[in-house]
């Protein structure tokens, strides 16, 4: 099976599957739609639910295996990296119908998910859904029509696991290193104490069994999240209620803004997390703690020995990403000036005690966006590619 398991992983595999019409960080229903359009009459997708503007909410329930699956993701508007993973995932079922894996899945799994459950936060690219409440801290409450809807999907489908996808910020590394988080994972708490139930031990078993799969091409570039108790949260609340659940985190493979590699290894950990389910193939669960804790050691640029007014100082920049006409734009933005910085920066340029001035008129402070710099005569341009 171990053999079978690194084919299905295969980027030959991947490659087939991608969709590559799909592309970028903004997405919303009108994409969503255009896929379920392409593929009608083989992925039966319903209208499940409605936003606060009313806009659909669609789920699919695919295979008709014992183990039952529960995935959702954009439960925050702006983090569409794992719902093109699953659209990946999901073509291959229908392109690659007489694959082994996509015959074997769909016989001992039924999954049921729901690919962008905040449309409105999609649409306007925000965390937040459209009366500005993040939906994952709404799981007590349940104040908002999107977060009942989840609820009570999860509670007529009764499902054996859960998979909550998600994306994090560029600011992670695995661990207090140099290392960027990748990917990163949690398998939620389920009291206030972090005991390690039944299904806390199952999850972490499929968390170290993803690691170990994914190891080869991400080595030690996966994170895992701490474990602190907030019952307000979707996944501490399933976890609460018995069902082993995992959050997936989507994170900054070097220079993929647009998170279009990344976007594979999601993929890939989905494969290889339905693998593990549905062939009951077991991890020891305390591999799981070897696994890093994230830490915050990134900023997007770093700018060392800065000659500012006399003074040598490092500035952090941090991009910030905003939707200019159905287009992510990431905006440089200083952060923080530091007299030496034990950050890290996804890019760092060493101006070696050069002046640095601006293209724009004023200060250089927090909070100023800088597009392009001057260091001396030298321009460069911050913007990622």
């Amino acid at each position: 099976m171990k053999e079978q398991a690194k084919l299905w992983l295969s980027n030959r595999d991947y490659d087939s599957a991608k969709l590559r019409k799909v592309a970028g960080r903004y997405f919303h229903n009108n994409h969503l739609e255009d896929f379920m359009s392409t593929h009608s009459g083989k992925l039966e997708f319903q209208t499940i639910g409605a936003s606060v503007e009313n806009k659909n909410i669609y789920g699919l329930q695919i295979g008709s295996g014992s183990k039952k699956v529960l995935m959702w993701s954009q439960m925050h508007g702006n983090e569409s990296t794992t719902t093109k993973a699953v659209l990946d995932f999901l073509n291959s079922i229908v392109v690659d119908a007489d694959n082994p894996y996509n015959k074997s899945m769909l016989e001992r799994t039924t999954l049921y998910i729901i690919p962008i459950l905040n449309p409105d936060g999609a649409a306007y690219y925000t965390r937040v859904n459209a009366n500005a409440i993040d939906l994952n801290r709404d799981m007590q409450d349940l104040s908002q029509p999107e977060s009942r809807l989840l609820m009570k999907v999860y509670r007529e489908f009764q499902p054996d696991f859960c998979l909550n996808l998600h994306d994090q910020r560029t600011i992670f590394s695995a661990g207090e290193t140099n290392l960027p988080a990748i990917l990163s994972f949690l398998t939620p708490s389920s009291d206030i104490d972090r005991s390690i139930t039944a299904a806390r031990k199952n999850s972490m078993s499929l968390i170290a069994g993803m690691v170990k799969d994914l190891k080869d091409e991400l080595g030690e570039s996966i994170g895992r999240y701490d474990d602190g108790f907030n019952l307000n949260c979707a996944g501490d609340t399933f976890q609460h209620h018995g069902t082993p659940t995992i959050l997936f985190e989507a994170g900054h493979y070097p220079g993929d803004y647009h998170r279009d590699v990344t976007r594979k290894f999601v993929f890939k950990a989905l494969r290889s997390c339905l693998d593990r389910i549905m062939n009951d193939q077991s991890v020891d669960y305390h591999q799981y703690f070897k696994i890093p804790e994230n830490a915050k050691c990134f900023r997007d640029v770093v700018l060392r020995n800065v000659n500012i007014e006399g003074e040598q100082k490092d500035i952090l920049i941090q991009f910030k990403e905003t939707l200019v006409y159905d287009r992510i734009r990431f905006v440089p933005v200083i952060e923080d000036i530091q007299e030496a910085s034990v950050l890290y920066g996804h890019r760092e340029i060493d101006a070696a005690g050069k002046k640095l001035s601006l293209m724009e008129e004023g200060a250089i402070s927090e909070n100023v966006i800088v597009n392009k710099i001057f260091l001396n005569d030298e321009i460069f341009e911050l913007n990622p590619q």
